[in-house]
């Protein structure tokens, strides 16, 4: 999406918004009754009062006694106690639940003093505005209530942006309840950039929309550097169309150069030949993206059995990534004695062993076993049970 389209989109969003102040709803009577505790009838009526904050959110709010102490270790008093009945009742009629609410005390004690006209009513006008629902308004704030404070001209652009590349609000929902710190980048100037780059390389939207959700910050890197991660992928042979192309920039940009180099140094040292190293990293491009350390203790793990070479981390590379003492050195156990007691069918090569889902290797290769393989088999069961 270009400049002009955004702010095409920004200005319809404004020319269509209402922002006309309602009047200030009232406090609850729960609360008017602790904060009358607080009044005295001798008290000059130019002096303020301040509550405790742990005070106010347990006996005036039901809060527990957990999200209070967190608060007020922030926000010791209030001093306009009746402005924060007014935001909490705002933010319940506007679909929050306790849970909300405690969530956001919790995180940020300060939207308790926030100004219900100026600071929330507006951010949550923007939401209702762009069709979000109540629900999915009080999960993504919740998640960030500094959302609240920041600039009603940020948040909807990026919302905007968000949506065009997602398709839908219930997948910017999402992705802000975990990530809602998207809302203070300029995508304009880096996502957007970043994904057209990655549509003109060949790259399909649904690709592109899994990796938002799952590696984000490859989309916020400066568009010069993210053409120049595509440049070294490129350079190494590495097909556009492959499936493991976005995963090839992901790992090309967790490193500097400089630690490329040193990765590339480590499997030269073990015996990788240049070919070796290139087929390997188009197969699992990840591999690459652990420590030299990792890389050289499995490889020297799987050598010392004597009967496999280079050859075989080559054709399996996400061996690297596994767990050593976890997945690795067990299961090579399980598979050594049931191999040297012809329990395994000759068909069945160790890298399958390895590379099956826990439960499974337990429900096919442990329990049916668990006399043969002994005190391994208890010790596996105890372990996947921890």
């Amino acid at each position: 999406m270009n400049s002009g389209i955004c702010k095409t989109l920004v200005s319809l969003f404004f020319n269509h918004s209402s922002h006309i102040h309602k009047p200030p709803i009232a406090c609850s009577s729960l609360s008017l009754s602790f904060l009358s505790s607080y009044s005295s009838s001798s008290q000059p009526e130019d002096v303020k009062i301040k509550v405790p904050l742990a005070d106010y959110s347990i006996n005036g709010d039901n809060f527990s006694p957990a999200a209070a102490l967190k608060a007020s270790s922030v926000k010791k008093d209030l001093k306009k106690p009746e402005n924060s009945d007014s935001v909490l009742s705002f933010l319940r009629e506007s679909g929050f639940s306790d849970s909300h609410l405690q969530k956001m005390v919790k995180r940020v004690p300060n939207v308790l003093s926030a100004s219900i006209f100026d600071t929330v009513k507006p951010k949550i006008k923007v939401f209702q505005d762009l069709g979000f629902s109540s629900t999915d308004i009080a999960d993504v704030i919740s998640s960030d209530p500094w959302i609240l404070h920041r600039s009603v001209d940020r948040i909807v652009p990026s919302i905007l942006l968000l949506r065009s590349v997602l398709g839908s609000n219930a997948n910017v929902t999402k992705l802000l309840k975990t990530l809602s710190w998207f809302l203070k980048c300029d995508l304009e100037k880096s996502m957007i950039p970043n994904i057209e780059f990655l549509k003109s390389c060949g790259v399909s939207s649904t690709q592109i929309v899994t990796y938002v959700f799952h590696f984000p910050r490859l989309f916020l890197h400066k568009p010069d550097s993210f053409k120049d991660f595509v440049k070294r992928v490129d350079e190494i042979g590495f097909d556009r169309k492959s499936k493991m192309f976005l995963s090839a920039i992901r790992t090309i940009s967790s490193m500097s150069k400089e630690n490329w180099e040193l990765k590339l140094k480590c499997f030269r040292s073990l015996g990788f030949k240049e070919d070796d190293i290139v087929s390997a990293f188009r197969r699992s491009p990840q591999a690459f993206a652990i420590s030299e350390r990792k890389i050289r203790e499995t490889t020297e793990l799987i050598l010392s059995r004597g009967n496999m070479d280079i050859s075989v981390i080559v054709k399996y590379p996400w061996l690297l990534t596994i767990s050593i003492e976890r997945r690795l050195k067990p299961r090579l156990r399980v598979f050594d004695i049931l191999n040297s007691k012809n329990l395994l069918s000759r068909t069945i090569k160790f890298t399958s062993v390895c590379k099956i889902s826990e439960k499974m290797f337990l429900d096919k290769y442990v329990l049916p076993h668990s006399d043969e393989l002994g005190e391994l088999s208890s010790l596996l069961m105890r372990t996947h049970c921890q």
